[in-house]
């Protein structure tokens, strides 16, 4: 069993299966479609990538927070905008790969299968943007603190740290 590509129509109840992005068949099959499957596999590697650097982020971060280390500070501020980096790079694939899946199926079974379907992400890419921008924001403030803290521990500079 594998993934399937499914695109509905608005007030239908059918779908039309598409292919299957990790089969073996996938060889004779077009270059768009080809383009297509490619698009696809990097969204379903990219995304959970990105979830799993945000959730070792996290844990980096409170570790290197709690324990003051600056080069781990360092570490975890340019950890953080690698995620950013790539839930941006995820979120565009994903946006470009839905409006070329669309634009396949078109051309495929005829421009009437998919007259009343309409590309929408709502939420989801509200909060991917709200991700990648929290992900850039912790990762600049964690880079700022590694700064203060190597300013302040220096030779013959006061104990506190200021950003």
């Amino acid at each position: 069993m594998g993934v399937h590509v499914f695109v509905s129509a608005v007030g239908q109840n059918s779908c039309i299966p598409l292919i299957d992005p990790f089969a073996s068949e996938v060889l004779d099959a077009s270059a768009s479609v080809r383009r297509l499957l490619s698009l696809h596999r990097a969204v379903m590697v990219v995304l959970p990538l990105s979830l799993i650097l945000i959730v070792c982020g996290w844990i980096c971060g409170l570790l290197s927070s709690l324990a003051r280390n600056g080069p781990l500070l360092l570490f975890t501020g340019c950890y953080f905008l690698l995620g950013g980096t790539l839930t941006l790079a995820g979120i565009s694939v994903y946006i470009h790969y839905s409006h070329l899946a669309l634009a396949e199926t078109a051309r495929q079974y005829g421009p009437r299968h998919v007259q009343d379907v309409r590309i929408s992400f709502g939420w989801s890419v509200a909060l991917a943007w709200g991700s990648c921008a929290s992900e850039a924001l912790s990762g600049t403030l964690l880079l700022t603190a590694a700064r203060a803290l190597g300013l302040s521990q220096q030779p013959g500079a006061p104990p506190s740290v200021v950003i």
